[in-house]
């Protein structure tokens, strides 16, 4: 027997609860970076924004719950084919900043990043690709993996190609980090993940090699500005005055922080204006200096909490499409997570990425509102029975 719930009896307020939380968050913390000494506008500038992005992506929150989840698997094909013409458009006619092609303008508008966009594409995309490839049984042998693999990989790797040449190091690993979840969730033998985990540690051991025993060559495939940056993330201190600047001051913000922080408004190196982009990529940092190891715990606690509902839907979904939706979001956000936080107290190479839903921003931030609402839509639209699965 099933029981009948409307959607809006469906819908997670606990999840909407903690992405709440993440806002006020968000607010709070933008509101402390703003008046360090390196901005120049009212700190209410950046909050009024932040506030302005959140409506946008409220908007679009609701509009991924409207339309029913099941209709995006007619529309895979056309959002994957707009995120290729949008990823061309950017690598043709995209505007340059910082060495880095990224955003595409729209005279007298705005100006967008689309490789955000194009990650909710990749997750609809894939997802339905999984669905088709799951809706019948098949053997659990190795050719059978490969080719599971090879279709994934033929859907994932020309996205992440486009936007690594950019370059954006930190978006191509959250599609790579996509494309590792769906892997996971085709079901494919530790035989097959254990090779693709050879294959990426073999990649990172010739780089060394080439680095030490080729450098000509391997500057062909880091750039300099990258190299740089992992110059600085192995050895901070003795890149101070280049690359490791941002992150040394980063890190000894985060230290001094301690246990209950130096207070609202009063972290010496949030405040003196020593650690650019404060407000959007070094968020954490504010966080972690002014609120403390009890202050960045409960940030971390709410992420955990959101995701562990996310979790919930993904398994109490009785259908295989929207599972595989629920685990792309999973997977986007909790690389950018960790990405984000262990770049700050540095545990990984500075890569740009926003921490999701309290980085000042845009683009990152509604995309993550959208993924949010197609999470809520599967959610609302999953049939609970009494007496287990419909037959």
């Amino acid at each position: 027997m099933q029981e009948r719930k409307s959607p809006f009896q469906q819908l997670d307020f606990t999840l909407l609860f903690f992405l709440f939380v993440l806002m006020c968050i968000s607010l709070v913390a933008i509101y402390s970076a703003a008046t360090s000494e390196q901005y120049n506008v009212p700190a209410s500038y950046f909050v009024q924004r932040q506030i302005l992005w959140f409506a946008v992506g409220t908007v679009l929150l609701i509009s991924a719950m409207v339309i029913d989840y099941e209709a995006f698997k007619k529309l895979s094909i056309p959002l994957y084919a707009v995120s290729m013409m949008l990823l061309i458009a950017t690598h043709l006619f995209g505007i340059e900043v910082n060495g880095a092609q990224r955003w595409i303008g729209v005279p007298g508008l705005f100006t967008f990043q689309p490789s955000e966009f194009v990650k909710i594409f990749i997750i609809i995309s894939m997802a339905h690709l999984l669905f088709v490839i799951t809706r019948h049984p098949r053997p659990k042998t190795f050719t059978s993996d490969v080719i599971v693999v090879g279709k994934i990989l033929g859907v994932g790797m020309p996205p992440f190609a486009f936007i690594l040449i950019q370059p954006d190091l930190g978006t191509a690993l959250v599609i790579l980090s996509i494309i590792f979840i769906m892997i996971l969730m085709a079901g494919v033998t530790f035989r097959m993940i254990g090779l693709l985990i050879t294959i990426g540690l073999t990649g990172i051991a010739s780089l060394v090699w080439l680095h030490n025993n080729a450098f000509a060559i391997f500057t062909q495939i880091i750039r300099p500005h990258q190299l740089s940056r992992i110059y600085a993330w192995l050895d901070p201190s003795a890149n101070v005055g280049a690359e490791g600047y941002q992150l040394y001051h980063a890190i000894q913000g985060i230290g001094a922080g301690q246990l209950y922080g130096s207070g609202f408004g009063q972290g010496v190196k949030s405040q003196s204006g020593v650690i650019p982009e404060l407000h959007t990529d070094f968020i954490f940092t504010v966080i972690a200096e002014e609120f403390g190891f009890i202050g960045a715990t409960i940030l971390m606690v709410v992420y955990f909490l959101l995701l562990y509902r996310m979790v919930l839907i993904a398994f109490t979904c009785n259908n295989t499409f929207g599972t595989y939706i629920v685990a792309g979001v999973v997977g986007l956000l909790v690389f950018q997570v960790f990405q984000n936080v262990g770049m700050t107290i540095g545990v990984v190479p500075i890569t740009g990425l926003a921490l999701p839903f309290i980085s000042y921003g845009g683009s990152a931030l509604v995309t993550n509102m959208l993924a949010i609402g197609l999470v809520l839509n599967v959610n609302i639209r999953t049939k609970h029975y009494m007496f287990g699965e419909e037959e």
